[in-house]
């Protein structure tokens, strides 16, 4: 019988022998004896048999396989092999991942470092790291516009780090004059952000300091000058409500953002939480993603393995 549900999916168990579970117009789930779920495609194209893998499952859920399936029986109504495609696809994505802004930055890095204080060489490095790889660092550099840097700017700018957005725009300019001048990019769109930040201003900015007074405290959490990881813990503290040991070592692999809920076993009790997030949880949770989500640990320290 097709598979026409997760649920179904979940519940298959593996054999002593691979096993094909039919879903559909040439899709089907490959079950190992391990128990691996691979989605595979079986079509014809100029008369032969082929088969096309779509990934493996959950990582690929079974509406996005019947998308890919979709995808690729599209291709074969136009006379085009999905296999050849998706072959195509894969090299053009290498092409655009060896001139990306992030590859990109850190050879102009390396060939820069060199010449500067090291103090200052970090805060560069840092810089990048935190504040434009995660939105921008995996795109090709000559494809970014003005908007698009605009944006990384503005993020910065919201949480009142406007010297820095500055900072930032102008190591950006360096980088993309770099690739411009290595045959990477044809202009350096930075220079069309003249005007489109505020000046950057000086001065003393006081805090209020009183925890007990928990409007005051919120605003204090919004005014953060600091880093997003950081600026993130503070702000999702209020609504989750749990031990800040407990945030600190939140884990990317307990939380499931589209069922918004954290799922963990409290290191005091040993008993296990679940935390419902709210829709402001989430939220947060999907701007910190692209920044840590690549890691373990939701909140990592700068200096080890999660936030201090």
């Amino acid at each position: 019988m097709p598979l026409t549900t997760d649920a179904a999916i979940r519940n298959v168990k593996p054999t002593n022998a691979p096993t094909k579970y039919p879903v559909g117009k040439g899709l089907y789930l490959l079950v190992t004896p391990k128990g691996q779920k691979w989605w595979r495609l079986r079509y014809r194209f100029e008369g032969k048999e082929k088969m096309l893998g779509l990934g493996v499952y959950p990582e690929v859920s079974l509406k996005k396989a019947t998308e890919k399936r979709d995808e690729a029986r599209g291709h074969l109504v136009e006379g085009r092999d999905p296999s050849q495609v998706k072959r195509e696809e894969a090299a053009e994505r290498k092409r655009q991942d060896a001139n990306s802004f992030e590859v990109m930055a850190r050879e102009w890095y390396a060939s820069r470092a060199p010449g500067w204080a090291p103090g200052h060489a970090d805060k560069i490095i840092r810089r990048l790291e935190l504040d434009v790889f995660p939105w921008i660092g995996s795109r090709p550099i000559a494809e970014i516009k003005a908007p698009e840097l605009l944006a990384v700017a503005r993020r910065i700018e919201a949480r009142g780090a406007l010297d820095t957005a500055h900072r930032a725009i102008q190591s950006c300019g360096q980088i993309f004059r770099y690739a411009v001048a290595t045959g990477r990019a044809e202009r350096d769109p930075s220079g069309d952000l003249r005007g489109a930040l505020p000046r950057a201003k000086g001065g003393h900015f006081p805090s209020v300091t009183d925890p007990a007074r928990v409007a005051e405290l919120l605003r204090m959490i919004d005014g953060y000058q600091g880093t997003p990881t950081v600026r993130g813990a503070l702000r999702l503290a209020p609504l989750v409500f749990v031990r800040p040991g407990e945030l600190r070592q939140a884990e990317w692999a307990d939380i499931d953002l589209e069922a918004a809920e954290w799922r963990y076993t409290a290191t005091k009790t040993g008993t296990p939480h679940i935390v419902p997030l709210a829709t402001q949880a989430v939220a947060i949770l999907r701007e910190l993603e692209p920044i840590t989500g690549r890691g373990r640990y939701v909140f990592p320290c700068a200096r080890g393995a999660v936030a201090r």
